[in-house]
């Protein structure tokens, strides 16, 4: 393990750079294939490569011949590791033991080999054949008395195809119960952006940032989340856009970046901004930040129009393509600036100052993530962006739009071919039309109510498709007592997790290919999966690398063996797709012909677009027109809550640098000057010494949500940070026991993980 924060060196200036390299070196080393992993990277988001497992953000038109991008690299040497987790390693631990090791000791073992069954008489996994695992699997579910015990949790790595066919199996089955990794991030956009405009997905593409005058990024970090967006913030400020940055904590990438593929920058020890313009709200303060800029563009337009100057608002956009304008506008007019600045945490003067901005640009995106959708009040804060870019017509045209930039490479498509808790009608019109059976109509289990399912016993069976659900999920001590209480848990994964060590009676981990691994059939055909991107995207993805063990089987051959086995081939012959993912693809443009001639467009270089209604200004919403939303701010902000509580903070998890959701692959955090450790909380200077404790003071972290529940973080070092009083933030998983899963956004059943109420208590003792 490296060396203690406090023996290293303050953080880094700019993101990327030589740190970017060395961090990548440590990484290809690490993996103890170096020269293949090096290899592996430069087919990483080409035509004839694999889709990056890293994140979702788009890919240009005409890829550079290595889009270097660190946290990519991280993802691929951790896949392509040569460490084995095989059944010998199972015979040496039990689950017990490895219960107490650290998520990424878990995952540093290396990948799984065999599939695997929890023996409960040895508390160890014990190996099982493919057809024995999928014929245990099936009993058990064939045993519920009720379809709708059982959930079907999905990860955002799941590709198109085994995302369809899992969903297409699951419903067969007789349940709509998809807890789906996008309940906890993105579920707020999809929900705000459908009421709005029509479509839960942003508007834009890759180059329209290559357009845009102004680009807004809210409630986001690229630099450790989507690394090769700083890229296109950086390419914007050079060419003379301004880049506003709304963010709670000073981020170095939203600073600068040193661009690693430039080497006269690199020998210079040079660096180039990311953005022009930085304020930091307080947490939850997002909406009353916008509501203000939109109130001092409608006082310029009443400006203008008094002294006959042009018009600001977009007036023949409104006239033509919206819906309840006037009543957001008196919602607007009617917010107190004394409010909007309480909760925003900034001054009337700086919601000034970006609004102005926003005024003189003519194409402006508006860009956001996490920071924004989990909060209680998430849906209306995106329904005040969307509101906010339709005064001046942002919107379904070059250079402006909407973006929300999601995490996982491919949560967006797994939505888009079904994995959806609350299925629209047409698609499920057309599953029975293609394949002749009713399907299951009543709603299913999002993320939070599988959780309340399992708390109140009435869950019996959960099957992972990827993920850490364990650890990904709030309140995750009673999180983990609950799943060992289940008939039947299964995890399809490529690592060890602590999600596959909380067994219930039936347990079974099916470990499968990764996204860099060449998958044949049984005929030696070579299978190509696809994915689609934050920009609507869809790029096909083939490994490249030989598979880590012979024994394994794709994400694909997995979901139909289990299918297989539970339903037989009466209705669906999962024997056929299971050999041929050409006619899974012709299987989904059938039922969503959106995707058109598939299997053509996705083998063209750079894929293709699924097209976007809200983009060519065609609105599916219920007014039939991009639809404003006139809702008050809320009552009160948990920052505002907390000012009235001695001593209590809001608490935002997020990543550390080392770690793409709850895979951590490594203990450092250079950005933040952290390093060899992961509990810390970030916290002001005068916040700490109001605790009467010095910075460096380890302490825990207790949570006050009043519902008898005891919530505690133990042994957390205090480091000082440049973040708004009353405001810190530490690390996922780890703080995850602290966000009561009862506390949620509205309409998105979204965990509010970036608004949770803790205090704080000497190490060990009382609070």
């Amino acid at each position: 393990m490296r060396k203690k924060t406090e023996n290293c060196p303050e953080p880094v200036a700019a993101a990327g750079g030589w740190g970017a390299l060395k961090s990548v070196g440590r990484q290809l080393m690490g993996s103890g294939k170096p020269l293949s992993g090096a290899m592996t990277m430069l087919k990483a988001n080409q035509p004839d490569g694999f889709d990056c497992p890293g994140c979702a953000w788009g890919d240009p038109e005409h890829g550079s011949s290595f889009e270097f991008c660190e946290n990519g690299v991280k993802a691929v040497a951790w896949e392509a590791t040569r460490d084995r987790v095989t059944p010998a390693f199972f015979a040496e631990h039990t689950v017990t033991e490895l219960r107490g090791w650290s998520d990424y000791a878990l995952e540093k073992q290396g990948r799984l080999t065999h599939p695997m069954r929890y023996d409960v008489n040895s508390d160890r996994y014990v190996e099982v054949s493919w057809q024995e695992a999928f014929t245990g699997i099936a009993a058990r579910l064939n045993a519920l008395d009720n379809p709708n015990r059982a959930e079907f949790y999905t990860s955002g790595r799941a590709s198109n195809e085994a995302a369809f066919l899992y969903q297409m199996f699951v419903r067969l089955y007789g349940t709509n119960n998809f807890p789906d990794c996008s309940n906890m991030c993105h579920e707020a956009s999809g929900v705000a952006l459908t009421e709005a405009i029509g479509i839960g997905k942003g508007t834009v593409r890759l180059e329209d940032f290559e357009e845009a005058d102004a680009i807004f990024v809210v409630g986001q970090n690229p630099g450790t989340n989507h690394p090769r967006m700083l890229a296109d913030l950086r390419a914007a400020t050079q060419r003379g856009a301004r880049v506003v940055v709304f963010n709670t904590l000073k981020e170095k990438g939203l600073h600068r970046f040193a661009d690693p593929q430039n080497k006269l920058e690199m020998l210079r020890g040079g660096s180039e901004a990311t953005s022009t313009d930085y304020y930091r709200p307080r947490l939850g303060g997002d909406m009353a930040l916008f509501r203000g800029m939109a109130k001092v563009v409608l006082e310029a337009e009443a400006t203008a129009q008094a002294q006959g100057l042009p018009a600001v608002l977009d007036h023949a956009f409104l006239a033509d393509h919206t819906a309840d304008f006037e009543a957001y506008r008196a919602a607007v007019e009617a917010t107190p600036w004394a409010q909007i600045e309480d909760q925003s945490g900034l001054s009337q003067q700086e919601i000034r100052e970006a609004a102005q901005i926003y005024m003189n640009a003519e194409r402006v995106i508006t860009t956001w993530a996490m920071g924004v959708t989990q909060h209680r009040h998430s849906v209306p804060t995106i329904r005040e962006i969307a509101s906010f870019m339709f005064l001046r017509g942002n919107i379904g045209r070059p250079g402006a739009g909407l973006c929300p930039v999601r995490g996982h490479s491919n949560v967006q498509g797994d939505r888009t071919v079904g994995i959806n808790e609350k299925a629209p009608a047409p698609l499920l019109d057309a599953m029975e039309r293609e394949l002749g059976v009713p399907m299951p109509r009543e709603r299913g289990h999002n993320v939070l109510q599988a959780i309340g399912a399992m708390l109140a016993g009435e869950a019996k069976a959960f099957i992972a498709l990827g993920g850490n659900f364990a650890r990904a999920t709030p309140d995750s001590a009673l999180i983990a007592a609950a799943m060992q209480n289940l008939d039947l848990t299964v995890n399809i994964a490529t690592k060890l997790n602590h999600g596959h060590l909380l067994p219930g009676t039936h347990s079974y981990i099916l470990p499968c290919l990764g996204r860099t691994e060449i998958d044949k059939n049984a005929a030696g055909t070579r299978q190509i999966v696809t994915v689609e991107d934050s920009m609507s995207m869809v790029h096909g993805s083939g490994g490249i690398n030989p598979p880590a063990a012979k024994t394994l089987k794709s994400e694909v051959q997995i979901v139909a063996g289990i299918a297989q086995a539970t339903l037989g081939n009466a209705v669906v012959n999962w024997d056929e797709l299971a050999e041929d993912n050409d006619k899974i693809r012709d299987l989904i443009a059938r039922v969503l012909p959106i995707f058109g001639d598939f299997n053509t467009e996705v083998r063209k270089p750079r894929g293709f677009r699924l097209r976007n209604a809200a983009s060519h200004r065609e609105w599916n919403t219920a007014a039939g027109r991009a639809t404003f939303a006139a809702l008050p701010l809320p009552e009160q902000t948990e920052w505002q809550v907390a000012q009235g509580e001695a001593r209590q903070f809001v608490l935002q998890t997020f990543r550390s640098h080392d770690q793409y959701n709850t895979t951590v692959y490594g203990m450092d955090d250079r950005y933040r000057g952290v390093y060899g450790e992961r509990n810390v909380v970030f916290m002001h200077a005068e916040d700490i010494a109001s605790l009467g404790v010095e910075p460096g003071t380890v302490m825990d972290v207790v949570g006050t949500h009043d519902d008898g529940v005891a919530r505690v973080a133990q042994g957390f070092r205090l480091v000082a940070y440049d973040i708004p009083k009353g405001c810190v933030a530490g690390y996922y998983p780890e703080l995850n026991v602290l966000v009561p899963h009862q506390v949620f956004g509205d309409k998105s059943f979204t965990p509010a993980s970036k608004s949770v109420p803790v205090t704080f208590r000497a190490a060990g003792g009382l609070a």
